[in-house]
Order: structure tokens, then sequence, then C-alpha cells
């Protein structure tokens, strides 16, 4: 059984449709909050911030890393996933782009897991491809092998 991505205008913050849901979206791994979609999330909930900050504190012990995912409920059926799939930021300094393709495929895998287990859809922005430097045409496989494949819905925001 497979699913489509669907594609909508529209704030990830606010997803669509009926059921339960997790927003899922890509944090870098050393700590930072406060630029890119992150800034839209924590407009909405103060909780996930404060986990994330809280899990990379805790990291020597928490299973912070490339590749994990923080699931941090912010409603009866809604959940953020914090999937650690960026090394490190973009600097004016630094070369290459900080998105970790392998990293984000093991941290989808995990938000595959969570979705199966509560019947959620799945939605998010265009995951790593904004201040990660990541190619859509990478990543839109990556959710396909590990979401849409195993018949989770997916819903991907273009902003307005």
């Amino acid at each position: 059984m497979s699913a489509d991505i669907e594609y909508v205008r529209g704030d990830a913050t606010l997803p669509c449709g009926p059921g339960p849901k997790i927003i899922a979206h890509v944090c870098n791994d050393i700590g930072a909050w406060g630029a890119g979609f992150v800034v839209a999330v924590s407009r909405r909930w103060p909780q996930p911030e404060a986990a994330y900050r809280q899990w990379h504190r805790d990291r020597a012990t928490s299973g912070f890393a490339l590749g994990a995912a923080q699931f941090v409920q912010v409603d009866e059926q809604l959940w953020v996933a914090n999937m650690v799939g960026q090394h490190g930021i973009r600097t004016r300094t630094s070369r290459g782009t900080p998105v970790r393709y392998e990293a984000m495929a093991k941290a989808l895998a995990v938000v595959g897991e969570k979705a199966v287990a509560e019947g959620a859809t799945v939605h998010m922005p265009r995951i790593g491809c904004g201040l990660a430097g990541g190619r859509w045409e990478t990543v839109e496989p990556l959710i396909a092998g590990h979401l849409t494949r195993r018949g989770i819905a997916v819903t991907v925001y273009d902003p307005l």
C-alpha cells in the first residue's frame, strides 16, 4: 500500500485534516534553534523548543544525535517531531551544506514508526531544503521510502 505526497499552500504549523498528526521538521546537531521553520513552531508552541534544548543539553545520555527524532506532544492528537538531520549551521565561512540526508532518512524512519503506532498523518514544510541547503529532488524520495510507501499520508506545505 502506498500513498502520494500531497502538496498544499499553507502553514505547516496548522496541519489540515482529521485525526492524529505529526509535524516533522529538521533541526541541527549543535543545539541552535532560532531561524527557519522553528521560528513558526516556537510562535505557536513553546514546548518543542524547550524539549529540543533540554534534549541537546542532556546529549551525553539522551540519545540526541544525527538521525534521532524527538516527539513533543503539543495537543491531544498533535506531535512535533524534532528530527536531527543537519550537521551544524550554515555560516558566511562554511563550505558545503549542513543537511545530512542519511540522518534525515534515519529520523524519517523513526517518524514512520510513530505515525503507524498513532495512526497519524505526517505534515511538514520542505524539510532540509531551507537553511540546511538540501535539494527537494533528494529529500522527496526519502519521504516516499520511509513514509508514503508504508501507507502514511504526508502533506507538504509550501508558504502562501
